[in-house]
């Protein structure tokens, strides 16, 4: 869902509702209604400026703030309550009194910032929050899980999140592969647009182009960390190093290729199962097979059963460049 125009929209039409508002009191006060337009305008784009520097701010963050205000309020108050500047004359007395409740109240906002949902506990003890499931955190999408495709059938398994946010470089990348002069990489970038706007569409999917910017100067994989723990969101890609970095700076991060891996199938010397021979082996009395994750299973003195199902038993497996290599015997 991109929400950039309709932003656009709204902060116009505040920075019009703004001038408006200015001319009428202009005309009331001053007899000036231009000077009044001027005022507001220069108040609703002082307002629209404040909107954006706190882009990255979230309602979760206002609140912990607001909470750690409070607590540092609270803390002032009693400190001086307690009469500690009873003897101070009273010309300096409310400049002590100001630094003490500006002092208490950065260091409780800052506190409830970096504290989690657990550790409010500590000063509620009686209210628990609900815990977020894992699969409530939104999936931020690195370009090359969209290239890959195969993103609309695994959330449509239901493992992972159904809220996929979108980098609006993410899709500056994939523009940039679609006007590629190279025809496989402009092919690859069309294709991987094309899936995204059949993920828009789906209606069990929520597909957000996120707008906030991050460093311009920072390479793709540097934006996608810094925009993942802005949002607190888990890191989807293919990117195998990318992933690795990330984890070590505490996020959460899925790589498909890990999946793949470990949802191989489990296959060892002395098993039995059914394969389908698809071709001809290297050797004259040889067949090839292949398991659902590609792994190829070569099955001696089967090559008379090229294109049927047989069942084959397991003589030895081979560790090659390109992965495993299993060798079998007809099991009958």
């Amino acid at each position: 869902m991109n929400t950039g125009p309709t932003i656009t929209l709204l902060r116009a039409l505040f920075i019009v509702f703004t001038g408006f508002l200015g001319s009428e009191i202009g005309n009331s006060i001053w007899g000036s209604p231009r000077l009044g337009i001027c005022g507001g305008v220069a108040f609703g784009l002082c307002v629209v400026l404040a909107d954006r520097l706190l882009k990255g701010f979230s309602l979760r963050m206002f609140s912990s703030a607001t909470f750690g205000l409070l607590l540092g309020f609270i803390a002032s108050r009693l400190l001086l309550a307690s009469g500690v500047l009873f003897r101070t004359p009273d010309d300096v007395k409310w400049l002590i009194s100001l630094t003490v409740y500006a002092t208490f109240g950065y260091i409780g906002m800052m506190l409830a910032m970096r504290s989690n949902r657990d550790e409010f506990t500590l000063i509620i003890p009686y209210i628990r929050f609900r815990d977020q499931s894992p699969n409530d955190l939104p999936i931020l999408v690195d370009s090359n899980i969209i290239i890959d495709g195969r993103l609309a059938e695994l959330v449509a398994t239901g493992f992972l999140s159904r809220s996929l946010i979108i980098p609006r470089f993410i899709l500056e990348e994939l523009q940039t592969l679609a006007d590629s002069h190279d025809p496989a990489r402009r092919e690859k970038g069309r294709l991987a647009l094309s899936r995204l706007q059949d993920l828009q569409r789906d209606p069990t999917l929520t597909v957000t182009i996120h707008e906030v910017p991050v460093d311009p100067f920072a390479a793709v994989d540097s934006k996608l960390i810094q925009l993942a723990k802005m949002l607190s969101a888990r890191l989807l890609s293919n990117d195998g190093n990318l992933c690795s970095i990330a984890r070590l700076q505490g996020i959460t991060a899925l790589n498909l290729n890990d999946l793949n891996k470990a949802l191989r199938p489990v296959v060892a010397a002395g098993d039995q199962i059914t394969l389908t021979l698809t071709k001809e082996g290297r050797e004259p009395h040889q067949a090839v097979g292949y398991l659902t994750d590609g792994t190829m299973i070569v099955v001696n003195h089967s090559r008379a059963q090229v294109g049927k199902n047989v069942r084959v038993a397991i003589s030895s497996v081979r560790q090659t460049s390109a992965g495993r290599l299993f060798f079998a015997e007809l099991a009958e």
